[in-house]
């Protein structure tokens, strides 16, 4: 009898690992898929030569922190507006740290091909970036950055 409760241990065990192998593989497949649409998201949106948008630059130890309006044209930084103090402060310090949607998407290039642990983004339905998320080095403090972005308006110009 003993014998048997060892089968059917045995067999538990193996029912359980089995099961959590399969859980982990369809997670693994879903990161997968999302970044595949990211990617789709990426190639599908063009910026245009002249926009406004809200930006929320947060997390980590760097200039580049607060929440700012941005005026894009003809793709480069034409006006700023601090909408709080951290933002006021790159605007009169830092004005030409601001970055267009452009310099933010290519920071997170540059984040990829450097070998970052986390480069990503997410994207609205017409595909410009919403949320990119930037973390150099796991295990290092205050890395990161992450950039909120709202209110996107293309505009003629």
């Amino acid at each position: 009898m003993p014998a048997a409760r060892f089968s059917l241990h045995a067999v538990s065990t193996v029912a359980l690992i089995a099961g959590l192998i399969g859980a982990t593989a369809a997670c693994g497949t879903e990161a997968s898929t999302s970044t595949r649409s990211a990617t789709q998201s990426e190639a599908t949106w063009k910026q245009p030569s002249s926009y406004t948008y809200t930006l929320k630059s947060s997390e980590g130890e760097r200039s580049l922190l607060g929440t700012l309006r941005v005026t894009v044209r003809d793709g480069k930084v034409t006006k700023s507006v601090g909408l709080d103090e951290s933002g006021r402060r790159v605007v009169k310090q830092l004005p030409g740290e601001v970055p267009t949607i452009a310099e933010l998407l290519h920071e997170m290039e540059q984040a990829r091909r450097d070998g970052a642990h986390t480069a990503e983004a997410k994207y609205a339905a017409d595909g410009h970036p919403v949320r990119i998320s930037l973390d150099w080095d796991e295990n290092a403090i205050d890395d990161e950055a992450l950039y909120a972005i709202s209110a996107y308006a293309p505009s003629d110009g």
